[in-house]
């Protein structure tokens, strides 16, 4: 699902809701998501997940065409961990053979 699918969905399922509303409403959601981890604070969404940073340190990687070592500075990338009732609600009989 892409976010302008998301916002259709969210117009259809709320009608008195102008879907320029919405996808308003969507984007700021989304951009104080970015802002909070852009701070280095943690965003929780009970029963759906929580979005951190983690630091990746400097490493020296490899060029895969040429084989030549190349310096990679380190980084912060995000991650986000699956809540408890969204990992239940995925799992809620499933037979993974």
């Amino acid at each position: 699902m892409i976010k302008s699918e998301l916002v259709q969905r969210i117009a259809e399922a709320n009608p008195h809701l102008y879907q320029r509303d919405v996808e308003n409403i969507v984007n700021a959601i989304l951009d104080e998501i970015v802002s909070a981890l852009a701070r280095g604070d943690r965003v929780e969404l009970r029963g759906f997940g929580a979005f951190s940073v983690k630091a990746r340190p400097a490493r020296t990687g490899r060029n895969p065409r040429t084989g030549a070592h190349v310096a990679v500075d380190g980084k912060a990338v995000p991650y986000f961990k699956t809540g408890k009732e969204m990992r239940e609600r995925l799992n809620d009989g499933v037979d993974l053979e």
